[in-house]
Protein backbone atom coordinates (compact mmCIF):
# COMPACT_ATOMS: atom_id res chain seq x y z
CA UNK A 1 0.00 0.00 0.00
CA UNK A 2 1.35 3.41 -0.97
CA UNK A 3 0.33 6.97 -0.29
CA UNK A 4 1.67 7.31 3.26
CA UNK A 5 2.81 10.80 4.18
CA UNK A 6 5.95 10.82 6.32
CA UNK A 7 6.88 14.06 8.08
CA UNK A 8 10.40 14.58 9.41
CA UNK A 9 11.36 17.58 11.53
CA UNK A 10 14.50 18.46 13.44
CA UNK A 11 16.38 21.46 14.82
CA UNK A 12 18.83 22.95 12.34
CA UNK A 13 22.11 21.05 12.68
CA UNK A 14 20.61 17.74 13.84
CA UNK A 15 21.86 15.80 10.84
CA UNK A 16 18.39 15.36 9.37
CA UNK A 17 19.48 15.70 5.74
CA UNK A 18 22.06 12.93 6.12
CA UNK A 19 19.48 10.60 7.66
CA UNK A 20 16.94 11.30 4.95
CA UNK A 21 19.54 10.69 2.23
CA UNK A 22 20.48 7.35 3.81
CA UNK A 23 16.82 6.34 4.14
CA UNK A 24 16.09 6.99 0.48
CA UNK A 25 18.93 4.66 -0.53
CA UNK A 26 17.63 1.87 1.71
CA UNK A 27 13.87 2.00 1.14
CA UNK A 28 12.19 2.06 -2.26
CA UNK A 29 8.92 3.73 -3.17
CA UNK A 30 9.40 7.05 -1.36
CA UNK A 31 9.36 10.41 -3.09
CA UNK A 32 11.15 13.28 -1.42
CA UNK A 33 9.17 16.50 -1.51
CA UNK A 34 11.30 19.48 -2.51
CA UNK A 35 10.09 22.55 -0.62
CA UNK A 36 9.78 26.07 -1.94
CA UNK A 37 11.72 28.83 -0.21
CA UNK A 38 12.43 32.52 -0.55
CA UNK A 39 15.89 32.31 1.03
CA UNK A 40 19.01 32.49 -1.10
CA UNK A 41 20.86 29.27 -2.01
CA UNK A 42 23.74 28.27 0.31
CA UNK A 43 27.05 26.90 -0.84
CA UNK A 44 26.53 24.35 -3.61
CA UNK A 45 22.72 24.23 -3.35
CA UNK A 46 20.91 24.13 -6.69
CA UNK A 47 17.41 25.15 -7.63
CA UNK A 48 15.19 22.09 -7.90
CA UNK A 49 17.57 19.87 -5.95
CA UNK A 50 17.66 21.08 -2.32
CA UNK A 51 14.81 23.59 -2.76
CA UNK A 52 12.74 25.37 -5.33
CA UNK A 53 14.13 28.87 -4.84
CA UNK A 54 11.58 31.56 -5.57
CA UNK A 55 10.77 35.22 -4.89
CA UNK A 56 8.62 36.50 -2.05
CA UNK A 57 6.06 37.82 -4.55
CA UNK A 58 5.75 34.45 -6.27
CA UNK A 59 5.57 32.62 -2.93
CA UNK A 60 2.80 34.90 -1.68
CA UNK A 61 0.91 34.37 -4.94
CA UNK A 62 1.02 30.62 -4.31
CA UNK A 63 -0.22 31.17 -0.76
CA UNK A 64 -3.12 33.30 -2.03
CA UNK A 65 -4.09 30.59 -4.52
CA UNK A 66 -3.94 27.87 -1.82
CA UNK A 67 -1.19 25.92 -3.59
CA UNK A 68 0.63 24.88 -0.40
CA UNK A 69 -0.04 21.90 1.82
CA UNK A 70 1.80 23.91 4.49
CA UNK A 71 3.92 27.01 4.68
CA UNK A 72 5.70 29.01 7.34
CA UNK A 73 8.04 31.93 7.87
CA UNK A 74 11.31 30.90 9.53
CA UNK A 75 14.08 33.36 10.36
CA UNK A 76 12.62 35.90 7.93
CA UNK A 77 12.26 33.51 4.98
CA UNK A 78 9.24 31.61 3.69
CA UNK A 79 9.19 27.83 3.26
CA UNK A 80 6.34 25.76 1.85
CA UNK A 81 5.31 22.36 0.50
CA UNK A 82 3.23 22.27 -2.67
CA UNK A 83 0.01 20.29 -2.24
CA UNK A 84 0.55 18.84 -5.72
CA UNK A 85 3.53 16.82 -4.41
CA UNK A 86 1.33 14.53 -2.31
CA UNK A 87 -1.26 14.12 -5.05
CA UNK A 88 1.44 13.23 -7.56
CA UNK A 89 3.06 10.65 -5.24
CA UNK A 90 -0.27 8.93 -4.62
CA UNK A 91 -1.05 8.86 -8.33
CA UNK A 92 2.26 7.05 -8.84
CA UNK A 93 1.58 4.61 -6.00
CA UNK A 94 4.39 5.96 -3.87
CA UNK A 95 4.82 7.39 -0.37
CA UNK A 96 5.90 10.98 0.20
CA UNK A 97 8.46 12.26 2.68
CA UNK A 98 8.36 15.86 3.88
CA UNK A 99 11.43 17.45 5.46
CA UNK A 100 9.79 20.43 7.17
CA UNK A 101 10.10 22.57 10.28
CA UNK A 102 7.85 22.28 13.32
CA UNK A 103 5.52 25.10 12.26
CA UNK A 104 4.82 23.43 8.94
CA UNK A 105 4.59 19.97 10.45
CA UNK A 106 1.89 21.03 12.88
CA UNK A 107 -0.11 22.48 9.99
CA UNK A 108 0.09 19.20 8.08
CA UNK A 109 -0.76 17.10 11.16
CA UNK A 110 -3.87 19.18 11.66
CA UNK A 111 -4.97 18.75 8.04
CA UNK A 112 -3.85 15.12 7.74
CA UNK A 113 -3.83 13.45 11.18
CA UNK A 114 -2.99 10.10 9.59
CA UNK A 115 0.43 11.41 8.55
CA UNK A 116 3.40 9.67 10.20
CA UNK A 117 5.37 12.33 12.07
CA UNK A 118 8.99 11.82 13.13
CA UNK A 119 11.16 14.19 15.18
CA UNK A 120 14.95 13.93 15.08
CA UNK A 121 17.04 15.48 17.82
CA UNK A 122 20.74 15.67 18.67
CA UNK A 123 21.95 14.03 21.90
CA UNK A 124 22.64 17.35 23.65
CA UNK A 125 22.84 21.13 23.16
CA UNK A 126 26.63 20.85 23.19
CA UNK A 127 26.63 18.43 20.26
CA UNK A 128 24.13 20.61 18.42
CA UNK A 129 26.30 23.68 18.92
CA UNK A 130 29.35 21.82 17.64
CA UNK A 131 27.48 20.71 14.51
CA UNK A 132 26.20 24.24 13.89
CA UNK A 133 29.70 25.66 14.22
CA UNK A 134 31.17 23.03 11.91
CA UNK A 135 28.54 23.74 9.28
CA UNK A 136 28.99 27.50 9.62
CA UNK A 137 32.76 27.16 9.23
CA UNK A 138 32.28 24.98 6.15
CA UNK A 139 30.06 27.69 4.68
CA UNK A 140 32.54 30.37 5.83
CA UNK A 141 29.85 32.37 7.59
CA UNK A 142 30.18 31.81 11.33
CA UNK A 143 27.97 34.38 13.06
CA UNK A 144 27.57 33.97 16.82
CA UNK A 145 24.12 35.55 16.93
CA UNK A 146 22.79 33.05 14.38
CA UNK A 147 24.22 30.09 16.27
CA UNK A 148 22.72 31.32 19.55
CA UNK A 149 19.37 31.91 17.86
CA UNK A 150 19.31 28.41 16.41
CA UNK A 151 20.14 26.87 19.80
CA UNK A 152 17.29 28.82 21.39
CA UNK A 153 14.97 27.80 18.57
CA UNK A 154 15.89 24.14 19.11
CA UNK A 155 14.77 24.31 22.73
CA UNK A 156 11.43 25.77 21.63
CA UNK A 157 10.94 23.18 18.90
CA UNK A 158 11.56 20.35 21.35
CA UNK A 159 8.50 21.47 23.31
CA UNK A 160 6.40 20.21 20.39
CA UNK A 161 7.96 16.74 20.43
CA UNK A 162 4.91 15.12 22.14
CA UNK A 163 2.84 16.09 19.07
CA UNK A 164 4.96 13.73 16.96
CA UNK A 165 4.29 10.01 16.70
CA UNK A 166 7.97 9.07 16.74
CA UNK A 167 11.26 10.60 17.89
CA UNK A 168 14.82 9.40 17.55
CA UNK A 169 18.18 10.63 18.79
CA UNK A 170 20.83 11.13 16.13
CA UNK A 171 23.93 10.35 18.13
CA UNK A 172 25.18 7.25 16.31
CA UNK A 173 24.40 7.58 12.60
CA UNK A 174 24.01 3.86 11.83
CA UNK A 175 21.61 3.38 14.72
CA UNK A 176 19.55 6.43 13.78
CA UNK A 177 19.30 5.21 10.18
CA UNK A 178 18.22 1.76 11.38
CA UNK A 179 15.52 3.34 13.55
CA UNK A 180 14.25 5.59 10.77
CA UNK A 181 14.06 2.68 8.33
CA UNK A 182 12.23 0.52 10.90
CA UNK A 183 9.62 3.25 11.40
CA UNK A 184 8.90 3.42 7.68
CA UNK A 185 8.74 -0.37 7.28
CA UNK A 186 6.49 -0.73 10.33
CA UNK A 187 4.08 2.00 9.27
CA UNK A 188 3.81 0.47 5.82
CA UNK A 189 2.92 -2.90 7.36
CA UNK A 190 0.30 -1.27 9.59
CA UNK A 191 -1.24 0.62 6.67
CA UNK A 192 -1.35 -2.54 4.56
CA UNK A 193 -2.75 -4.54 7.49
CA UNK A 194 0.03 -7.03 6.87
CA UNK A 195 1.94 -7.27 10.14
CA UNK A 196 2.87 -10.90 9.43
CA UNK A 197 5.52 -9.71 6.95
CA UNK A 198 6.98 -7.35 9.54
CA UNK A 199 10.11 -8.63 11.27
CA UNK A 200 10.23 -8.61 15.04
CA UNK A 201 13.41 -6.55 14.89
CA UNK A 202 11.78 -3.75 12.87
CA UNK A 203 8.67 -3.82 15.05
CA UNK A 204 10.63 -3.58 18.30
CA UNK A 205 12.94 -0.89 16.94
CA UNK A 206 10.05 1.26 15.75
CA UNK A 207 8.21 0.80 19.05
CA UNK A 208 11.28 2.06 20.94
CA UNK A 209 10.94 5.38 19.08
CA UNK A 210 7.30 6.04 19.98
CA UNK A 211 6.90 9.34 21.81
CA UNK A 212 4.03 7.88 23.82
CA UNK A 213 6.53 5.55 25.52
CA UNK A 214 9.89 7.39 25.32
CA UNK A 215 13.06 5.33 25.56
CA UNK A 216 15.79 6.06 28.08
CA UNK A 217 17.97 7.44 25.26
CA UNK A 218 15.28 9.91 24.29
CA UNK A 219 14.61 10.92 27.90
CA UNK A 220 18.33 11.47 28.50
CA UNK A 221 18.67 13.69 25.42
CA UNK A 222 15.58 15.71 26.30
CA UNK A 223 16.86 16.24 29.85
CA UNK A 224 20.02 17.90 28.54
CA UNK A 225 17.94 20.52 26.71
CA UNK A 226 15.86 21.25 29.83
CA UNK A 227 18.93 22.20 31.83
CA UNK A 228 19.44 25.97 32.28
Amino acid sequence: MAGILFIISAPSGSGKSTLVSQLLTLVEGIDFSISYTTRAPRGSEQDGREYHFTTRDEFLRMVAEDEFLEWAEVFGNFYGTAASALAHAREQGRDLLLDIDVQGALQVMKKLPEAVSIFILPPSPEVLEMRLRNRSQAERMTIESIIERRLAEAREELKQLPDYRYALVNDVLDQAVTELRAIVITERAIAAEDRQRLSESDSVTAASCRTATPSSRLETALATFRQP
